[in-house]
This record gives structure tokens, sequence and C-alpha cells, in this order.
């Protein structure tokens, strides 16, 4: 007799079927893609066994396209049409890009200031130029597997900021991929080595990729990853080295490069010639250029010193995360090496000094972030795991709203495990305000101009009340991506707005690099700056507030009390040009003790015109 199998409605009647989920690092110079196999995560190779992929993307006529090691082998000849390092222009603006003459593309921007490259196959953005490397994964995923894919986790830079990441959501759509979530890579990264080696305690990880650095700091205790704090450079990373590399023996050998083949075939020859001085001492840096062939000696010793500002660069980014986490460097109980640009070793060297002791490179530096990914990416599936895996991650800047005099309000503050909500109240400043306009700001500086501008968005429909009386909630998510949503609401009348925050380009490279650093450094001025902001702000809504009230019942004020107080408005309007908060407050409070009989002279007028006409009884 035949059993009959039964299933809950919408699962599957089979139930040793499992979701394919695999996890994608999006790299700047390699992308892989990884899954869970009989419990183990592991990264899927193409058909000659290669499990890297480099991030390179040719275009030609007649819409076709060479992808990976092929794109990267014409690089040299085709450096027009062929874009690599794609990643470094996601979610950026033109102004954002450093040094954009140094590139061989042919830049151009939309009215959104969202930057393409100029090819033969006409203008592509970095988000269709990523789409086609996860693409190319997706299928490499389904081969191997025989079947559709399910889903997909990404991993993203820490220091991605709201843009870049919705880029790379952007990216996962158009590449036709079910993103499940968006992850930060050193989190992955801590995922690999945690479940792997059955690791609890403080751990750092240094992630230096091509083009991104990064430093996590996480605790790792009973299967939760709690990142503690974050920190890093997003114009940083394996590139800058090649380029310091190019531009000193470029100057040592008196080369000039006049074509973009030749800045491309030269970058190149850097790279080799970077990668070759991990094993050996002495390397000859050998290029073929439009003016011939070129060929130097360079000693390990001079790379090392020629870059010695990138590493210490990185440091400095560890010794902020440190600080931020309250932990010192004897506090951590190791560090985890992400990233290929870690196999220098004047990189492991720096790690193993600043920590005093020898970093974790027992994984692969190029696959731990994909394998990590995959691992949460099977869990979100809903596949069987070994066990529950919790991830807590943070925000790595503060955000929030500008309020009167150009102040940043903060509502979420930076290292907030996410996914998170925070609100916050807030009122109209004039009589009869009908409107709130809400200007969404990221950045540690408590003036707005010294923070980034996410989004601006007007809550209207306020009923006109009296300066102070409404009350507008302003509410601040963040969910596992790391995506924002703001909304507005006035709590009496029930009017609300919503934007969901998607600027069209990132944060420029100087503002990652220092905004942490500036908030750090300024913070003394900052507080000075914003108490004087505060004084004015009180002082103009004590002159408006006294001037409405004269307008209305001034009649009731005799002229030496009049005069009185139109002297204290004239000297506060004085002292409102004063540097000093406490001038201008101390002039702020004089005119509220002197406007005391004037504010009790009104009451009395609103009882008696209450009153007026109405019995004992009535009342």
């Amino acid at each position: 007799m035949a059993l009959l199998q039964i299933s809950e409605p919408g699962q599957s009647p089979d139930p040793h079927q499992r979701r394919i989920a695999v996890g994608i690092d999006l790299g700047t110079t390699h992308s892989l893609v990884a899954a869970v196999r009989n419990g183990v995560a592991e990264c899927l190779p193409d058909d000659q066994g290669r499990v890297l992929l480099p991030s390179v993307v040719r275009y030609m006529e007649m819409g076709r396209r060479q992808i990976g090691f092929d794109a990267k082998a014409a690089q040299a000849q085709d450096a027009a049409n062929t874009i690599s390092s794609a990643k470094r222009f996601m979610g950026r603006s033109l102004a954002d890009i450093e040094s954009p003459e140094k590139l061989p593309y042919r830049f151009k921007t939309d009215d959104s200031s969202v930057i393409s490259v100029e090819t033969v196959d006409g203008a592509k953005t970095a988000v269709e130029i990523s789409a086609e490397i996860l693409a190319t994964l997706r299928f490499r995923a389904e081969d191997t597997f025989d079947d559709d894919l399910y889903g997909a986790v990404i991993t993203v830079p820490a220091y991605f900021d709201d843009a870049q990441r919705q880029a790379t959501k952007d990216a996962a759509k158009l590449a036709g991929i079910n993103l499940l979530r968006l992850i930060n890579e050193p989190t992955a990264a801590a995922i690999a080595y945690g479940l792997d080696n059955a690791a609890e305690g403080v751990y750092a990880v240094y992630d230096l990729g091509g083009g991104t650095f990064d430093i996590s700091v996480l605790r790792l205790a009973h299967g939760v990853f709690e990142v503690i704090a974050t920190g890093g450079d997003s114009a940083l990373g394996g590139d800058d080295y090649d380029d310091a590399l190019a531009a000193w023996v470029a100057e040592k050998t008196g080369t000039q490069l006049e074509s973009a083949a030749d800045k491309t075939a030269w970058r190149i020859a850097a790279r080799h010639c970077k990668q070759a001085l991990t094993e050996s001492e002495v390397v000859a840096f050998t290029a073929d250029i439009s003016s011939g062939s070129v060929s130097f000696d360079v000693k390990r010793e001079e790379f090392i010193a020629l870059t010695a500002h990138l590493t210490s660069k990185s440091l400095a980014a560890v010794r902020r995360a440190l600080k931020d986490a309250d932990l010192g460097r004897d506090e951590v109980q190791g560090v985890v090496m992400v990233g290929g640009s870690t196999r220098m070793p004047q990189i492991r060297q720096a790690v193993a000094d600043f920590f005093g002791s020898e970093p974790l490179t027992n994984l692969n530096p190029d696959e731990v972030v994909a394998l990590g990914a995959a691992i949460q990416a099977n869990q979100l599936a809903g596949n069987n795991t070994a066990g529950d895996l919790l991830l807590l991650d943070v925000i790595p800047l503060s955000l929030g709203v500008e309020t009167m005099g150009g102040l940043s309000e903060r509502i979420i503050t930076r290292n907030e495990t996410i996914p998170t909500a925070r609100a916050q109240d807030f009122t109209t400043y004039k009589d009869g305000q009908t409107a709130l306009a809400i200007h969404v700001v990221q950045g540690e500086r408590d003036l707005v101009a010294d923070c980034r501008s996410l989004a601006r968005f007007e809550l209207r429909g306020i009923p006109p009340m009296a300066a102070g009386a409404a009350r507008i909630r302003v509410t601040f998510t963040v969910d596992a991506d790391g995506l924002l949503s703001v909304s507005a609401k006035e709590q009496l009348s029930g009017v609300e707005a919503h934007i969901n925050v998607k600027p069209s380009y990132g944060l420029s490279d100087d503002q990652i690099a220092q905004m942490l650093q500036d908030g750090f450094a300024t913070a003394q001025e900052d507080m000075k700056a914003r108490a004087l902001v505060e004084a004015r702000v009180d002082a103009d809504r004590m002159l408006l507030a006294t001037q409405s009230a004269l307008d209305v019942d001034g009649d009731v004020l005799g002229a030496e009390q009049r005069e009185s107080i139109d002297a204290l408005m004239a000297a506060l309007r004085a002292a409102v040009a004063s540097d000093d908060p406490a001038v201008v407050e101390g002039a702020t409070q004089a005119l509220a003790k002197g406007t005391e009989s004037f504010a009790a002279e009104r009451m009395n007028r609103s009882i008696q015109q209450a009153l007026a006409g109405k019995s004992v009884n009535t009342i």
C-alpha cells in the first residue's frame, strides 16, 4: 500500500527539499558566490574551477559584453569600455570621485547626479555594471545546483551609506536576484570565523579590500554576533597601494603615460608587482606601453616605505573604533583578517604590532566574507542549520533632523543596533504655522552645515495653533539592511507625511574619512556653537512672543511700562549679535522678568472677557 504524504498549506510536500540560497561578496576587485552544501559553507567555482570572478565588465558593439576573466584580459587594450572597480562608483556623484581624470573612463551625469560611464554600448551606471557581475554569479549558482535561486545575502562595506546600500539593492533587483538581506562585510567574516572556530569573546575584523577599508569590533557569545563599533574608510583599499606604487615607479623612471591604454597597463603592472612582492624581496615592475617596454626593480622595503601612510591611515581608524567601543587593545582576543589586500606582509605585521598578537589568517581572506554571507543566507531561507544565529549590526553615523538655528538634533545615535526605530516630538515655531519642513541629516557635528544632507520633505495641513501648541512626532526607522525611512505626524489632527530616504549620491571620500574624526576634534567648539545658536533661538522666540502680545494687548500698559519693555527688547536685539551665549541668555531672562507684570495684566483681561455677561450660576 502506498503512503500519502501531506503538508501544511504553502509548504513543499517534500520534507527533504531545501531552498537554494547563496551568499555573494560583491567586491571591488573580485566577487564570489558561496552556499552551504552538506552542512558546510563553500565557495562555488565556475566551469574551470575558479571561485574568484574579477569584478570587470567589458562592453562591446551590438550589445555584446565580456564579464570576469575575459574582460580583465582585454582591459589594457580597451580601457575606455572595460569597467573595473565599479563598486567605488556605487551611489556616488561625479564630485565624490577622487581624481576622475586619472581614470580611463568618460564620465557623464544626469539630472539626479547619478554618474555613468560612456561605452560603445551606451552609458552604463555603476548599478548596471554591478548587476552584470551579480547575474553572472547567480547563473553560476543555478548551474551548480541545477535549480532556480531562492535568494541571496549580499555583503557591503560597513561604511556604505544609505545611497550606496540602495544602489546595491537596485543592482540585485536588476540581476533578477531575490535579496534576502544586506549585511556588512566584517560581520559576514565574523560569522564565518565564529561558527568555524567556535570562538567567543571580543574580536576585531580588519577588512582591507580592493577599494574599501572596514574595521569592526564585535562581541561573539553563544551564537550572538553583536557589533560594538564600526569604522573605516570607503576610499582606502588595495587600489590605492597600486596607485602609489605606479606613481612612484613613473617618477623614478621618468615615464609619461599619454593614453588611457597606457594608464591601464601601468596600473595592471603595479598590481602584479605588488602581489609578487608578497612572496619576494625584489620584483621587476614591467609594463608595455606605447612609448616602449619599461622594466624597473622594486624592493619590498621600498614598497613598504612609500605606502606607509596608507597603512597608518587604516590603523588610525582602528584606534577610533576601539575608542568608540571603550576597549583597550589588550581586551581584543583576536583579529580577523579579511580581503585580499591583507596578504601584504606590511599589513599583517602592522596589525600584529598594533594588537601585540598574530592575526587570524586560517580562513582564505578572499573567501571568508562570502562564506559568512552563505551561512546567513542558509538560515534566512529557512533551511536547517546547526544552531540559531542572532545577528546584531549597527549604524555607523548618527541620524537626525535640522532644528531652528541650523542645529542638528540626533534621533538615532551612531553604533545603535539595527533594525531600530526611534521617535522624538517637535513643535511649531510661529503662531498659525500650518506646515513644517523636515531636513534629514547624517553626522556627528552639532551644526547642520557640518553634517551631510540626506533628504527633505514637508508636513502640511497642520491646524493653525499658537506657537508651541502642535505636537509633531518624527519617527526614524532603520531596517535590517541599514536603510532609513522617516515619518512625521501631528498628534492632534493626525496629518502625516513619510519618506524613504533614497539620495542619488553618497558621501564624498573626504566626508567619510573625516566625519568621525571631526566630530571628536571639534566637540568643544561644537558645544559652544550649539549653546550660542540655542540662546539666539530662545531670544528670537522671546522677542516674537513679546511683540505678538504687545500688538494684541499693548493698550493695557502705561507709558512707563511700555517704554521699559521696549528698552528690554532693544537690549535683547543688541545682545543677539554677541558671540557669548551668557550675554544672550542674560538679556532674554531680563526681558522675561520685565514682562511678568504685563503677562499678569493680559491674564486678567482674558478672564474678564471670558466672564463678561455671565451669571455666577452659569459659571
